[in-house]
């Protein structure tokens, strides 16, 4: 480590700490005990003492193929050297051409189009602002209802909290986007407990879409959105065929159904998007994060070919979709997203996501039985293992067990109320599969 980079790690007083207001986080409490990193390399964190921590989490869902991988590295040092900067109104570069190609090839049927943007809270609101205006390109401006599920996290724009499910994401702010409803969710502990994979039971939530299409008619409802699994409430499996049942219902009914993999895409759950893995052709993909293995801040909407065509009409001057952003499909987030491609493909990282899924499996819910521990849930390479809370304490026993993990055991993970979150990194090995279950059972044991 250079003066320069021992620098900018070094935090000399209290005062340094408190300009940066953190996201998500308890910062009265963090800027107390700060859990801070400086560097990291493949699986590993270290913090500025240079004490190595296990990724748990693959950043926050997003480092699928591990940190500071050379080849990714060299593609955005690259690229900085050559093209800064290129406006994406009316202007465009190659390589965001050759990575909207590389991401529609990987997805299924004809979802051949990209919009990129930055982050995947903005491609939710992309994703809702495109069904909107398809309904109203159609003729049918009507269609204006957006579908959300109970649970469901995606991202934090207006329209995201608004079709989202997770409470605490939504109560503070107000008034949200009208005219928005939501299905319920699919867990139920006492039927799915200590499942792997997909539960057997919960497919007929789905049907709670033909209630909503009732009470609302079919013809105000402009889109459903859901993840195929939702991560950031817990860990959530679809149940065997509920994908489909909600697929078979859209149709039916002429309505539009969104998936949201900015979690469950570039092979957390052993295939390219989750919509391979169940087999369901959604009429657009949101993703983000897994693209570029978190480098450089990017997201997406990837849409249908019938979606695409319809607003392709008109005067050829004239602007087709009244939506973008600065950053859209930038130079240096292109470069990283080629480059990291590559590294999935040319190490075969989603089919090692797959060969691992059972062997993950194995290991987490050999966690079965520790204290507290009241129910665990495991697909591809993501785990959830529910803790008991505390008396007038929710979340209390989960955010210890994070903060002794960094601090005393090496280990970063997820937490959501009194669930532990994992999602390594794709480049996992067995033998860190087994230093994961066992700094974790050591956790569980020392917050019980």
């Amino acid at each position: 480590m250079t003066a320069q980079s021992r620098a900018a790690n070094d935090i000399s007083s209290p005062n340094d700490l408190e300009a940066w207001w953190l996201p998500f986080t308890a910062n009265r409490s963090f800027k107390q005990r700060p859990r801070m990193v400086a560097r990291a390399k493949d699986m590993y964190y270290y913090t500025p003492d240079g004490r190595e921590v296990i990724d748990g989490s693959a950043g926050l869902w997003c480092c699928n193929a591990g940190h500071n991988r050379d080849e990714i590295i060299a593609a955005i040092q690259a690229q900085a050297a050559e093209l800064d900067y290129s406006p994406a109104f009316q202007f465009g570069h190659a390589k965001g051409f050759a990575a909207a190609s590389r991401i529609a090839q990987l997805a299924p049927g004809d979802l051949n189009h990209v919009f990129f943007c930055n982050s995947g809270s903005e491609a939710v609101d992309t994703a809702l602002k495109v069904a909107l205006a398809y309904w109203n390109a159609k003729g049918q401006g009507s269609k204006t209802r957006l579908i959300g599920r109970e649970r469901g996290y995606h991202g934090v724009g207006f329209g995201g909290i608004s079709v989202g499910g997770i409470v605490k994401n939504r109560q503070f702010f107000g008034t949200l986007l009208a005219g928005v409803d939501h299905l319920p969710h699919t867990y139920n502990r006492a039927e799915q407990a200590f499942s792997r994979g997909e539960p057997e039971w919960g497919a007929h939530l789905a049907d709670d879409l033909e209630r909503i299409v009732a009470l609302h008619d079919a013809s105000t409802i402009a889109a459903v959105i859901v993840e195929p699994m939702a991560g950031s409430t817990g860990v959530l499996p679809p149940p065997k065929g509920y994908l489909k049942r909600l697929r078979e219902i859209c149709d039916k009914y002429g309505i539009l159904l969104i998936f949201d993999e900015v979690i469950s895409g570039f092979g957390r759950l052993g295939t390219a998007f989750a919509a391979e893995r169940y087999g369901v052709i959604p009429d657009m993909i949101t993703f983000a994060k897994g693209v570029n293995s978190g480098t450089v801040p990017m997201g997406g909407v990837i849409v249908r070919e019938g979606i695409y065509d319809t607003f392709m009409k008109g005067p050829e001057h004239m602007i087709e979709l009244f939506h973008g952003y600065t950053y859209s499909g930038h130079p240096l987030a292109c470069a990283a997203a080629l480059a990291t491609l590559d590294v999935y493909r040319d190490e075969k990282l989603f089919e090692r996501a797959k060969t691992l899924e059972p062997v993950w499996a194995d290991a987490i819910h050999s966690l079965k039985g520790l204290p507290n521990v009241l129910d665990i849930r495991t697909i591809g390479l993501v785990g959830a293992i529910d803790l008991a809370s505390r008396p007038d304490a929710v979340g209390a026993r989960a955010f210890e067990a994070m903060d002794r993990a960094f601090n005393e055991y090496g280990l970063m993970m997820r937490i959501t109320g009194d669930t532990i979150a994992l999602s390594p990194p794709l480049i996992i090995t067995e033998t860190q599969i087994g230093e994961i279950v066992d700094k974790l059972t050591k956790v569980i044991k020392a917050v019980a």
